[in-house]
């Protein structure tokens, strides 16, 4: 086989990125964009599939279900950590080909429990935790395209990648409702779940929630083994640790832990939070046919606005979208939306968490265009740092999933989770002021 690390790599030269270059980054671009919209799907199935468990006879506890949403964020973020440092070791190729082929497992799994409902909390952990492989790949996925990319084009080529890569958490919970109302796979797939919903039965098929992204999965990683080819920027473990000795490693971690940490961890609780907040309603919603619209208006800002950071700049975005969380969280308590008394209450809720959604799309396209830029000495610098705040504000899922289910036993409700939301909120936006937006900051981005 012909050698699959790619003999230099110039992206910069305008020269060697029209001849050769260009070509090759946008193709790697778009398998690798492809691969992580199913990553972010499989990372979600669990935010689906636990309101969906009651209801076909698992008798687990609300606290534990919150637990089983909160497990592939703990993977995810922990994963990530890994995956930060992955890229310059062993290079594009091979790790995507492994990260695309880890996620077979959970996706087999799951579908095989949920058809038993003896199942024992401690397996549905463990498989909880395994779909974590699905989001901790993300801090390979965008380093890797932060490399390929001239500077000149990163807001807009990782813009595109995330933007794109987080309508799997859409895709899934979209998806799901549908998928698992017929029998996909015939035999092979196993019988149907009785589900009783509001005194009234159906058929449907969990495990479908899982199986129906095997193939794709597979495909995808024979199209990576075929198709991808690695930079030559390498660099051992060792070397990549001189990230933690920049302090503005840290202050970007919390500027994109407000933005993409939001995101996602409300992508995650969404659904069953809902459930909770207005599900014991006379008309209550289904959690499940809205759950996929925020996820889906923030990937599509986060595209959107890709372009824009590289023409404005991401620091000027990022301190927008900190006040606007800010105005937003605020509304969602003073309106008594966290606390209703109404399921009429249920419309405004649902367009401030869409709100929120939107600017959690622009700030994460406006921080990962800053990174770049404050770390503009060395790509390889900030490919590192782009793996390591993504790892960091991929606990969102865990933390919100653990510190919602807590303050709900301990509180009765929710708000005092989110005024701790809204100090995380100004304090990176007070960062984000001070170092990279102000006249005369340390690192104009």
């Amino acid at each position: 086989m012909k050698d699959t690390w790619l003999s230099t790599w110039t992206p910069e030269d305008e020269s060697f990125w029209e001849n050769s270059g260009k070509k090759i980054a946008w193709r790697t671009l778009t398998i690798t964009t492809i691969s992580l919209v199913i990553s972010f799907c499989t990372w979600y199935i669990m935010s689906v599939i636990v309101v969906r468990l009651p209801q076909i006879g698992f008798t687990y506890t609300k606290m534990q279900l919150f637990w089983l949403a909160a497990m592939p964020g703990l993977a995810g973020g922990t994963l990530r950590i890994i995956h930060t440092f992955l890229v310059p070791v062993f290079g594009t190729r091979k790790v995507i080909i492994v990260a695309t082929l880890l996620k077979l497992i959970p996706c087999i799994g799951i579908g095989i429990v949920v058809r038993d409902v003896n199942t024992s909390f401690a397996v549905f952990m463990v498989l909880a935790f395994m779909l974590g492989f699905g989001g901790g790949d993300f801090s390979s996925y965008m380093p890797s395209t932060s490399i390929f990319f001239p500077k000149r084009l990163q807001g807009t080529a990782l813009g595109i990648q995330a933007g794109i890569g987080n309508f799997g958490v859409s895709l899934a919970q979209f998806l799901t409702p549908w998928i698992i109302g017929f029998s996909v796979f015939g035999g092979l797939g196993g019988g149907p779940q009785t589900l009783t919903k509001a005194g009234e039965t159906s058929s449907v098929w969990l495990q479908n929630a899982s199986y129906i992204y095997i193939i794709p999965l597979i495909i995808m990683t024979a199209v990576s083994w075929w198709k991808l080819k690695s930079v030559p920027i390498k660099a051992s473990f060792r070397e990549q640790f001189d990230i933690f000795h920049i302090k503005h490693t840290w202050f970007c971690t919390v500027t994109y832990l407000m933005t993409f940490g939001i995101f996602a961890g409300l992508s995650a609780v969404f659904p069953l939070l809902t459930n909770i907040l207005y599900g014991g309603f006379d008309g209550a919603p289904d959690p499940l046919k809205y759950a996929f619209y925020g996820p889906l208006v923030g990937s599509l800002t986060r595209i959107l606005f890709g372009p824009v950071t590289d023409k404005f700049g991401g620091a000027i975005l990022t301190h927008i979208t900190g006040i606007a969380l800010i105005i937003c969280l605020f509304a969602l308590i003073f309106m008594g939306l966290l606390t209703p008394v109404s399921v009429d209450q249920f419309p405004a809720f649902l367009t401030v968490i869409l709100f929120i959604f939107f600017f959690t799309g622009i700030g994460n396209a406006a921080t990962f265009r800053q990174f770049p830029v404050i770390f503009s000495s060395s790509p390889r610098q900030a490919a590192g740092v782009i793996g390591w705040t993504a790892a960091i504000a991929a606990y969102g899922p865990f933390l919100f999933s653990i510190l919602i289910g807590y303050t709900i036993e301990a509180a009765g409700n929710t708000i005092p989770f989110f005024y701790g939301l809204i100090v995380l909120c100004v304090i990176a936006t007070s960062i984000n002021w001070w170092y990279y937006t102000r006249k005369g900051c340390e690192k104009p981005s």
